[in-house]
């Protein structure tokens, strides 16, 4: 990685380090140590950058960055955990109906307090997921229909798989880091 002159404190880190998920699990432990390790590899992306290397934008026309999807990421643990699953009662972050793609175009605010939400909301994610069942429903608000928290989990793996993907390349881009 490419050292930089201004000193900037690399953000919190979830849990220590990144593990690979046990070879030999039941469904829970495989599923829960999945998604950590997804959520782990996203911080990885994004350590050692400062917060205007966070928010460089990867490749003209496209408006992805790093800070954009740390928003990104952080509203869906909020929108899929809290408010389908469970049905609390929280706002929306970053997005609204006027603007759906603010959590990627929208990089006003703090970086370090971005960090700090997304790592709220795994916490939140986290609890949500030690005190419910693999077939607990929540319900989708767009058509009524129930989803278990297996279905969840895997959809959120895949979310996560997706945008470590996006994350990598801009990533390189931002200053040639490549790697796991």
């Amino acid at each position: 990685m490419t050292e930089h002159t201004t000193p900037v404190a690399a953000p919190p880190r979830l849990t220590g380090p990144r593990r690979d998920p046990a070879p030999v699990a039941d469904e829970r432990q495989a599923l829960t140590e999945s998604l950590e390790y997804y959520r782990r590899t996203f911080e990885l992306k994004c350590a050692g950058l400062d917060p205007a290397q966070l928010s460089e934008r990867s490749v003209p026309p496209s408006t992805l960055t790093l800070h954009g999807l740390l928003r990104h990421l952080t509203g869906v643990e909020r929108w899929w955990f809290r408010i389908q699953f469970t049905g609390e009662d929280v706002p929306n972050l970053y997005y609204s109906d006027d603007d759906p793609e603010q959590d990627f175009t929208d990089l006003g605010g703090d970086v370090d307090e971005a960090f700090a939400l997304w790592h709220a909301e795994c916490a939140r994610s986290r609890e949500i997921v030690e005190a419910s069942s693999m077939d607990q429903t929540g319900t989708r608000r767009s058509t009524g229909e129930p989803f278990t928290l297996r279905w969840l989990m895997l959809r959120m793996i895949g979310e996560y798989a997706r945008h470590i993907g996006q994350a990598d390349l801009v990533r390189e881009r931002i200053d040639g880091a490549t790697g796991e």
